[in-house]
């Protein structure tokens, strides 16, 4: 739980707060854009306007449980045991955000597609006890496709809970990960099921995958996302690892598929009205990130 000693001034005034160790990763804001906001002065989450309404409650809990770094206090316990279970949370279909953000992934999304074959957990979450239990109940989790070296997590955990299958490419493989089941090559997509394909998309880092589920949902990791100031489509060169040049190469062979939502694990996401729509909006941002 966050320290009321280290409260940020910024806060609002009332039972919620956020302390000097929240790392800036907008899943609060996300969670709960009523309550949360970011404060440009200190580069972090505060409260900008105290929970009202039981919904508002629900969603301000939800974000503190999520929190990677405790950093969200409340003496307030109203909508705290439902926010425990409230994950994973549907986003659309049989697509679901997990939350229980991690501290090592620096917060990033984690992701559950149920499917009747076995479900796949995308890039991992914090291995939370009532999220763990939530996923049993949901079918387990049968492969955890990670998208990246920055987003592994807690893989371990959730491969001794459920047995799941680990895919990973290898040229992001470390230590931690050395004994991932699979482990892809190369830059050509790969078909892990008639309705799963993974796409190397070298950039933010060497070995960086993006899968697509359906041709509808492209789980993205750091490759792409939606800015949470202009709503566009973004990448951020500022945290590219491995090769801008690379990533720009990956962003336009991902033209050559077809989907309308874009999930990331940084970033906000995005839905196009259309295929068509999510296209021109990809090329719109290739032709910004050459001018970078």
């Amino acid at each position: 739980m966050a320290r009321p000693e280290d409260r940020l001034p910024e806060n609002a005034p009332g039972d919620y707060f956020v302390d000097r160790s929240c790392i800036d990763c907008d899943t609060c804001r996300q969670l709960a854009p009523a309550v949360f906001a970011r404060a440009p002065a200190v580069e972090r989450s505060v409260v900008a306007r105290q929970p009202a309404t039981p919904d508002e409650h629900l969603r301000a809990a939800m974000a503190l449980v999520s929190c990677p770094t405790a950093s969200i206090g409340t003496a307030d316990r109203q909508g705290m045991a439902a926010a425990a279970t409230a994950f994973p949370e549907p986003i659309s279909e049989d697509v679901y955000y997990c939350g229980y953000a991690s501290e090592s992934s620096y917060g990033a999304s984690s992701y559950l597609i149920r499917r009747p074959e076995g479900n796949v957990l995308v890039d991992s979450p914090r291995a939370a006890r009532p999220l763990l239990k939530r996923l049993r109940e949901l079918g387990g989790v049968r492969t955890l496709v990670l998208t990246h070296r920055d987003d592994v997590a807690d893989h371990r955990l959730f491969r001794d809970a459920f047995g799941c299958d680990r895919v990973i490419h290898e040229a992001d493989v470390e230590d931690d990960t050395a004994l991932a089941e699979v482990k892809i090559t190369g830059v050509d997509p790969i078909a892990l099921a008639p309705d799963l394909t993974l796409i190397p998309v070298p950039g933010h880092t060497r070995g960086s995958v993006a899968l697509l589920v359906r041709d509808r949902y492209l789980f993205t990791g750091d490759h792409l996302a939606s800015s949470s100031e202009t709503g566009q489509l973004d990448a951020a060169r500022e945290v590219c690892w491995y090769s801008w040049a690379e990533q720009i190469r990956s962003m336009e062979r991902l033209l050559e598929h077809r989907f309308t939502w874009v999930l990331p694990g940084h970033g906000r996401r995005h839905r196009a009205a259309s295929e068509e729509a999510m296209r021109a909006e990809l090329a719109e941002l290739i032709v910004r990130m050459k001018c970078a």
